[in-house]
């Protein structure tokens, strides 16, 4: 596994830790972290996310996580030993069935 892909593992745990454990919003109780992407630069990454419920838990989720992505991005800075804390951009996965 390449360094780059490491490291996007790790963030990926730590962000399902934060958003699971730490962040008290119940509009995230039916969000899994399933991947993350960085970019070539590593100053972006793509958050991968299922949202279980219907569409309205879906917005209602998507805007929590885009309201809490600075604290998850000084969290991630707090625990990880990263020269750069990478942007967070939370992408919803669609789960055909």
């Amino acid at each position: 596994m390449r360094r780059t892909e490491r490291t996007a593992d790790t963030i990926r745990e730590e962000i399902a830790q934060i958003v699971g454990y730490e962040l008290e919003d119940p509009r995230l109780s039916a969000v899994t972290v399933t991947d993350v992407r960085l970019s070539n630069d590593k100053r972006d990454a793509r958050v991968y996310v299922t949202i279980a419920g219907g569409e309205d838990d879906h917005k209602t989720a998507l805007a929590a996580l885009k309201h809490a992505a600075p604290y998850v991005r000084k969290q991630l800075g707090l625990i990880l030993n990263l020269s750069r804390i990478p942007v967070l951009h939370f992408v919803r996965v669609h789960i055909e069935g």
